[in-house]
């Protein structure tokens, strides 16, 4: 199968592939970068950047983390980081993934569109109101990320009432991906809920909209699984576990040995104080924290809303935007590696060029 263009809003991808967001730090200026610049969607993670190039962009830190939102999801450190991507792809369309749980999601949605992003892509809950960010920018394309036909019919019915506008594309998430589930434990085992499933009921309810491109997620390795995907009906795919394996991938070398050092047992839904699931490795952190050993919980960063400033991290065990920021800064007694159910099969790294060849081409 030759894999053919595919337009999202103004916007169109040389290839059907999306490389999926993923922070603290993983997925940053380099990686998406060198993905758009050949072709895919290079997707910057906003979340944490205030850890970008060694906290320069931070106004005020505590116990040399950022300080508050407006230092962890700094602005200054985004818009950086979109001109060094923009340094690498040039005017290839790039986006940015906001979660939708994070604190301050308006304002950070508004910083990307300012940075120069031209899709932002939303997950973690239901964006319900992410047209309201970017009425200053009609041309940046709208991603809502969803896990049924349900949660898309109810996003489109409410922009379309409130808005005037649906989704220029979606991402549907099954419950093999890295990181964040849009679903509980049980159902990320049960049959219905696998994403082979998942994806023609999802394109039906996105034909009653005129067609929006659908791109699946969550386990997606190489070229089979895409043209599986696309025979099922999705338009592309997106991809973020893979693309760790690169020499471009942001993250520390450490994080990066993780994962090639990990066994598939190895991975593994954690507890998470955002309230879903969460896929990732298990290190020493997750012993630490089974046997309520881990480190102290102090809410430097005021990360995301659903935690509480910091109740749910104390009733699961650890802070999340400490542990993520210590993967991305290569510490493995402490840091949190989310990666998706395929994790394991990274044996060593690959440039993003290659991996785009392999992916296009098949290996």
């Amino acid at each position: 199968m030759e894999l053919k263009p595919v337009k999202i809003g103004k916007y169109t991808l040389k290839y059907p592939i999306i490389q999926g967001g993923m922070g603290v730090g993983v997925s940053w200026d380099r990686l998406a970068g060198h993905v758009s610049l050949e072709g895919g969607l290079g997707v910057i993670s906003s979340v944490g950047t205030g850890y970008y190039e060694n906290q320069a962009y931070v106004d005020k830190q505590v116990a040399g983390r950022p300080l508050e939102v407006e230092n962890f999801y700094s602005k200054k450190a985004l818009m950086k980081i979109f001109e060094n991507a923009r340094k690498i792809c040039g005017d290839a369309p790039l986006a940015s993934n906001v979660l939708y749980a994070i604190n301050d999601y308006g304002r950070v949605v508004e910083d990307s569109c300012e940075a120069g992003a031209d899709m932002i892509i939303t997950g973690a809950g239901l964006p319900t109101n992410m047209p309201e960010f970017t009425a200053n920018f009609p041309d940046v394309a709208l991603i809502p990320i969803v896990s049924s036909p349900k949660a898309l019919r109810l996003i489109c019915r409410r922009w379309e009432k409130r808005y005037g506008r649906i989704p220029d594309g979606v991402i549907l998430e099954g419950p093999l991906s890295g990181g964040h589930q849009g679903f509980t434990y049980e159902q990320c085992q049960m049959e219905e809920y696998q994403l082979e499933n998942l994806i023609g009921p999802v394109v039906e309810e996105a034909k009653n909209w005129g067609g929006i491109p659908v791109f699946a997620a969550g386990g997606i390795w190489d070229k089979s699984d895409i043209e599986r995907c696309i025979e099922l009906g999705a338009s592309g795919v997106q991809m973020g576990t893979r693309f760790i394996g690169t020499y471009e991938c942001d993250a520390h070398q450490n994080f990066k040995d993780v994962l090639i050092n990990a066994k598939k047992e190895d991975i593994l839904l954690l507890k998470s104080p955002v309230g879903y699931p969460a896929r990732g490795v298990r290190t020493n952190l997750i012993d630490l924290v089974e046997k309520r050993e881990g480190p102290a919980i102090k809410c430097i960063s005021n990360c995301v809303a659903p935690c509480k400033r910091g109740v749910e991290a104390k009733q699961v065990g650890y802070c999340i935007a400490d542990r993520l920021s210590d993967a991305y800064m290569g510490n493995k007694e402490l840091g949190l590696y989310f990666t998706g159910s395929n994790g394991y099969r990274i044996d060593g790294l690959i440039s993003v060029k290659e991996l785009m060849d392999r992916l296009v081409n098949g290996e």
